[in-house]
C-alpha cells in the first residue's frame, strides 16, 4: 500500500490512524473558532479532523488547544551562536517547526562551504529548516569579507529541495540604480521568492525596488512604514530579536484584515533570551497581552507565513496538511506542552537519531596581533563623528562631538558615555584596522571584543583603554573566535565560537549558561545595554543607517561612503 493510499484509508476511517490526538480543541485559522475534535495523523500528514477516530497510538490532549506549528520567516541561525543541530534542539520545543534561514553570516566568512554546511545540516534536523541563498556576499564594497558569491556560485544550489529562493536583498541602492551584479542575481531568480531588506525605503524608490520582484521585508520599524509597504504588495515580517525589537511599534498591524499580509520573525535570538523569554511563542504571548486578536496573531505565526514563502503544505490544522502541530495550554499563554514535526512527536530520542554534520571554518580567525598603539586616533580641531547606539535598534545615529585630547591623540569622554570602537580585518586578506568612537554602551572601564560583526564578521572591539582593547582582540585569535570581556588587563569572560568564528561546538545549554556569565562580566564594566554583545555585532553593518564602522573606516550609510573620503561610485553597494 502506498503512502497516499494509507492516508486516504486512515482519513476515511477504514483503518486506524497512526496517531490520534483526542479530547482537545484545535484553533481554526479560517473562522477563529476553537473546534472540539479528534486529530488523526498518518505519517507526516493530518488526515482527519471534526470526526471521531481510532488510532494505533492515542494521545489524550483534553483541556488543551492544538495550533499549527510556528514559522520563523527570517533569521540567521549563526546569530543564535549554536550550530543548526543545536538550534533545532533549542527552538523546536517552543513550537517553531519551520525556520527560513539565510546563512548570510557563515557565507560571508566561508562562501559556498558555509552554504553547504547549512544545507547538509537542514537535511538532518527534525525542524524543517529552509534556506534562502545569500544575495549580498560581500554586502558592500566598504568592508572586507571572507568570501565572494557572484550569481554563478549561487545557481548550483538553486534546485536543492531545501532552498526557497534568494535571501534578503540588502543592496537596495544597487537595485534602484541597476548595478550589474545586482541585476544578474535578480534576473536569475525571477519567478522565485526574493526576500527584501529595505529599511526606511519609501515612495518611488520603494516602487522601483518592488518592481524587481521583491516581496517581503523584515526591516520596518514603524507602522506607517509597514502600511506603505503592505499597500504596495509586500508581506511584512514583524521582527523581535535579541537586539532588533520592532514588535511593539508594529502592534497596529495585528488585525484580522491585515493578518494575511504579516508574519513573524526573530532575526535573531540567542539561547539565553530563548531560555528566559521564549522564541516565536514569546512574540505571540506579547501581542495577545497587548490586546491583539488571537486569530490575527496565530495566523501571522503560521498560515500567513507559509503562504508568503510558497510553503503550501503547512499552516492549518486540516486534512492533507503537514502535521506540524503544537499542543498548548491556552491561546494567551502559548506554552508548548507537546510538539509534532512532520507527524513525529518531538522527544530527546528523535533528536538523538539525527546524523551529525562535521563543523567547518575552524581556522577562520586570521587577524594579525595588535598592540595598544594601534587604537590611537589623532587629535583634531574639528568635531569627531560618533556612532550613536539606540537600545533595541540596529539603526544608529550619526552624532558629532568635540572630544577631549591628550597630547596629540583624541581620547574617550566618559562623562558623555563616548568610548573607543575599532574593527580589525580577520580573514587574513589585508590587515586593515579602523578606529572610531561610539556612544551608548555605558562602559566605564575595560573592553569587549567579538568576531561576530555583521555582515563581514571582522573583529569588532569597544573599550575605554587601549591595552584592554588589544588584549581582548588578540584573545579572540587564541579561542578561534567568539566574545571576550577584559577588565584591568585580565580576561573576565569569554565564549569560544570556533565554527567560522560564529558558532559554538557546545550544547545550547552550555552556551546559554556561558552567555549569562559573559553578560555579568560586561555589566561589571558598566555596560547598560540589555544585549551588549549583539549590539556590538551590528556596529560594523554598513547597510543599516546612519553611521557605522568597517575595517576600512567610519561609514556614512546615508551617503554610502567612507567618512572623509570621496563619494562611492555607482550610488550603491557592490554586489558580489
Amino acid at each position: 500500500m502506498t503512502d497516499l493510499e494509507r492516508r486516504i484509508d486512515q482519513g476515511t476511517g477504514r483503518m486506524p490512524a497512526d496517531i490520534v490526538l483526542r479530547g482537545g480543541h484545535f484553533l481554526d485559522l479560517v473562522t477563529g473558532e476553537l473546534v472540539a475534535s479528534d486529530i488523526a495523523i498518518c505519517g507526516d500528514r493530518i488526515v482527519g479532523t471534526c470526526e471521531a477516530y481510532e488510532g494505533r497510538e492515542e494521545i489524550d490532549v483534553s483541556g488543551r488547544i492544538v495550533v499549527p506549528g510556528f514559522i520563523d520567516t527570517h533569521l540567521h541561525i549563526e546569530s543564535s551562536l549554536v550550530t543548526p543541530h543545536e538550534f533545532d534542539r533549542c527552538v523546536l520545543p517552543h513550537g517553531v517547526t519551520t525556520a527560513i534561514c539565510d546563512p548570510h553570516e557563515i557565507a560571508n566568512v566561508l562562501g559556498e562551504d558555509g552554504i553547504r554546511f547549512f544545507l547538509d545540516s537542514a537535511d538532518q534536523t527534525v525542524m524543517d529548516i529552509r534556506v534562502q541563498l545569500s544575495s549580498c556576499v560581500p554586502a558592500t564594497h566598504l568592508e572586507t569579507s571572507g568570501a565572494d558569491l557572484p550569481v554563478e556560485k549561487l545557481l548550483p544550489f538553486r534546485t536543492h529541495p531545501k532552498v526557497i529562493g534568494l535571501a534578503e536583498f540588502m543592496n537596495f541602492p544597487g537595485v534602484i540604480h541597476k548595478d550589474p551584479g545586482c541585476m544578474a542575481k535578480l534576473e536569475a531568480f525571477q519567478g522565485g521568492h526574493i526576500d527584501g531588506h529595505a529599511p526606511l525605503l519609501s515612495g518611488r524608490d520603494l516602487n522601483g525596488y518592488l518592481a524587481a520582484g521583491i516581496r517581503t521585508d523584515h526591516e520596518c520599524t514603524t507602522a506607517e512604514e509597514a502600511l506603505e509597504k503592505i499597500r504596495k504588495g509586500m508581506h511584512i515580517l514583524i521582527r523581535e530579536g535579541s537586539v532588533s525589537k520592532d514588535l511593539l511599534a508594529l502592534m497596529p498591524l495585528f488585525t484580522e484584515r491585515l493578518s494575511p499580509f504579516i508574519a513573524l520573525c526573530t532575526d535573531d535570538r540567542n539561547p539565553l533570551d530563548i531560555a528566559e523569554q521564549g522564541h516565536l511563542d514569546h512574540m505571540i504571548r506579547t501581542a495577545i497581552a497587548h490586546g491583539r486578536a488571537p486569530l490575527a496573531v496565530y495566523r501571522a505565526a503560521s498560515i500567513s507565513a507559509a503562504k508568503a514563502f510558497g510553503l503550501s503544505d503547512r499552516g492549518l490544522v486540516a486534512p492533507g496538511w503537514r502535521a506540524d502541530l503544537v499542543v498548548i495550554d491556552t491561546l494567551e499563554d502559548c506554552r508548548a506542552e507537546m510538539v509534532f514535526a512532520a507527524g513525529r512527536r518531538v522527544t530527546d530520542a528523535l533528536f538523538a537519531a539525527r546524523k551529525p554534520v562535521a563543523p567547518v571554518g575552524l581556522d577562520s580567525v586570521r587577524a594579525r596581533p595588535v598592540r595598544a598603539a594601534h587604537f590611537a586616533v589623532p587629535a583634531t580641531e574639528h568635531e569627531t563623528p560618533v556612532i550613536g547606539v539606540m537600545p533595541g535598534k540596529i539603526i544608529t545615529e550619526h552624532r558629532r562631538y568635540r572630544l577631549p585630547t591628550s597630547g596629540n591623540q583624541t581620547t574617550v569622554d566618559l562623562s558623555r558615555d563616548i568610548i573607543r570602537v575599532a574593527v580589525i580585518e580577520r580573514h587574513g586578506k589585508n590587515g586593515n584596522h579602523a578606529n572610531g568612537f561610539v556612544q551608548g554602551f555605558g562602559l566605564r572601564k575595560g573592553a569587549i571584543a567579538s568576531t561576530v560583526g555583521h555582515d563581514s564578521h571582522n573583529i569588532c572591539v569597544v573599550g575605554v583603554g587601549e591595552d584592554d582593547m588589544a588584549l581582548a582582540a588578540n584573545r579572540l585569535g587564541d579561542i578561534r573566535g567568539g566574545f571576550v570581556v577584559v577588565e584591568d588587563g585580565k580576561v573576565t569572560g569569554e565564549i569560544a565560537l570556533p565554527v567560522a568564528g560564529l558558532m559554538s561546538l557546545e550544547p545550547f545549554e552550555v552556551v546559554r549558561d556561558t552567555l549569562h556569565h559573559l553578560r555579568q562580566a560586561a555589566f561589571a564594566l558598566g555596560a547598560t545595554l540589555e544585549e551588549p554583545f549583539l549590539q556590538l555585532a551590528f556596529l560594523p553593518l554598513p547597510v543599516i543607517p546612519h553611521l557605522k564602522i568597517s575595517d576600512r573606516g567610519m561609514v556614512d550609510v546615508d551617503r554610502f561612503e567612507l567618512v572623509g573620503r570621496a563619494p562611492a561610485l555607482g550610488n550603491g553597494m557592490e554586489s558580489a
